[in-house]
């Protein structure tokens, strides 16, 4: 069975932030990730993952200002400075929670750009960020977004991402893969997966239409389950949705899964 890890962005909402650490132990998670440490002190977090045995399994590089709609800042031109900066800031928290990899979010494409300078610009943050999270033992990851999400974000596709990932020529670059984003843009998820087994690092879940729980959509998640078992997946699967009708009523996939219970239908 895959590990998987509960984003604490999206579920146990119900709890403020940092009482979901708590929650999310208590459901049977191993393993948290999550936009952004950021509104906290690294000590502060670090706290609640050792009071509860929690792995730092992810969680992204800073990102703009989210609350303006802002979904990444790696792409902008008039952002480098700032990005760069951002670099040494989650370095800092990574280190602090034991955290092995980060995610960069591309940013969304200004309307009019050349997207070849955006590229280029995207292609040096990359590098400029890969070669300084290898010094700290740190993982960098990509993520294609789904157009309909997230209109304008600039990056879409595996094939964009692990081109963009073969231009860089880091050996510390790697794809996060969310299922739920890959379905919407290509399908093909089991090939996907298995082609590029090893150049993603994480893989994240949701199921569409919705994005929510496993099982509530066209997703046939029991055959992934036992494909990337079989094909040798090691990383975890971030459990990255928005829970239908509360996060605890919604855990029967996990549960079943994990040995706690019987899903509910």
């Amino acid at each position: 069975m895959p590990r998987f890890s509960a984003n604490l962005s999206m579920l146990f909402g119900e709890h403020e932030f940092l009482d979901r650490f708590d929650a999310a132990a208590r459901a049977g998670f191993k393993g948290v990730e999550y936009i952004g440490p950021y509104d906290h002190a690294p000590d502060v977090v670090a706290a609640g993952l050792k009071k509860n045995g929690l792995t730092q399994v992810l969680f992204n590089l800073p990102a703009g200002d989210w609350g303006k709609g802002e979904r990444g800042i790696a792409v902008l031109p008039d952002r480098v400075p700032e990005f760069r900066q951002g670099i040494a800031k989650a370095i800092t928290y990574a280190q602090a929670l034991g955290c092995q990899q980060v995610n960069c979010l591309a940013g969304i494409a200004p309307v009019g750009a050349d997207r070849k300078v955006l590229e280029d610009v995207f292609a040096e943050n990359l590098a400029f960020a890969a070669e300084k999270l290898e010094q700290a033992g740190i993982r960098l990851l990509i993520e294609p977004i789904n157009t309909r999400d997230i209109p304008g974000f600039f990056l879409n596709y595996s094939d964009q991402a692990l081109a963009l990932i073969d231009r860089v020529g880091s050996k510390n670059l790697f794809l996060q893969y969310d299922i739920y984003h890959m379905q919407i843009m290509e399908g093909d998820l089991a090939r996907t997966i298995e082609a590029n087994l090893d150049r993603i690092a994480h893989i994240q879940l949701a199921d569409n239409p919705g994005r929510h729980e496993p099982g509530t959509g066209e997703i046939n998640y029991p055959f992934l389950y036992e494909h990337i078992d079989r094909i040798g997946y090691s990383g975890w699967v971030g459990a990255e949705y928005k829970p239908k009708a509360g996060t605890e009523a919604g855990l029967g996939w996990f549960r079943e899964l994990s040995g706690q219970g019987s899903a509910a239908a």
